[in-house]
This record gives C-alpha cells, structure tokens and sequence, in this order.
C-alpha cells in the first residue's frame, strides 16, 4: 500500500512567495498539517513545487489542497533520478475548489527529484495557493 514519501530529510523549493512574506506565505505551510496556513506564490504562470527526497521513490498518488480561484488550472509533474534532467511523468487537471483532490499517477519511474508545475492559475494574475501537499507512493529498497 502507497505511503507519504515526504519526510523530514525532504528538500523543497518554490517558484515564488507572495511578497516574499515567507513568514507568512512560504513553502513549509504545505506540510505542516495545519489548515489554517499555505504556500501563497506570487503572481505570474509556470509557478511550481521542487522536491528532492533523500532516496528515491515511485510516485503513485499526488494530493494537493488549493484555495478556491487560486487553484492550478493545466497542471504537469516532472520527475528524474539523482543526476538526471526532469522528464514529463504526467498531466492533470485540478477542480477549483477548497477541496482535498488527489491525482493517481500511472506508470511512475523511480525518481529522486520531482517538480508540480501550475502552467497556469484560475486566478487572473496567476497566483496559486496550496493548503496542502502530499506525495505517496513507495521508497527503493
């Protein structure tokens, strides 16, 4: 059964903060499990989520929590091993709205790097913000 692959040896970075209110706004508000608090980008198209994990793992499931208009509209994610270049794993389309969605991800190659990039935003200047993120899966032997 797919587990969270995120923990805290978890390397992550952002496209962009809000202000660059990090305090406020940043990347570790994603997975703090607290509902109160997100990652809020700045504005502008192509914002995304890097991840590198300490080992690498197969993706089967990515869970993200948006605030309703300012969701991912056309969304991809990205992955590759340690050293590699990032590759197109898969697309997907998120609802807009506050709800927990998750996306199952077919077929997943081992991967050590991912990258969650919002091509675009339902909010007019481009801003996402993201309540919660989750990645399950499995860790390599």
């Amino acid at each position: 059964m797919a587990a969270s692959v995120l923990c805290s040896n978890t390397r992550s970075r952002v496209s962009s903060v809000l202000n660059r209110d990090v305090k406020q706004f940043g990347k570790n508000f994603m997975f703090d499990s607290n509902e109160e608090t997100c990652w809020n980008s700045d504005q502008g198209d192509q914002q995304w989520v890097f991840l590198e994990f300490p080992e690498p793992v197969k993706v089967s499931e990515l869970r993200l929590q948006f605030q309703g208009g300012f969701s991912g509209r056309s969304c991809k994610l990205e992955g590759c091993n340690k050293e590699g270049n990032l590759e197109h794993i898969e697309d997907f389309y998120p609802e807009d709205d506050n709800s927990l969605q998750s996306f199952p991800i077919q077929d997943a190659p081992l991967v050590q790097k991912v990258k969650i990039v919002f091509k675009n935003s339902t909010d007019f200047f481009g801003r996402i913000v993201v309540y919660s993120l989750d990645i399950l899966g499995e860790r390599s032997s």
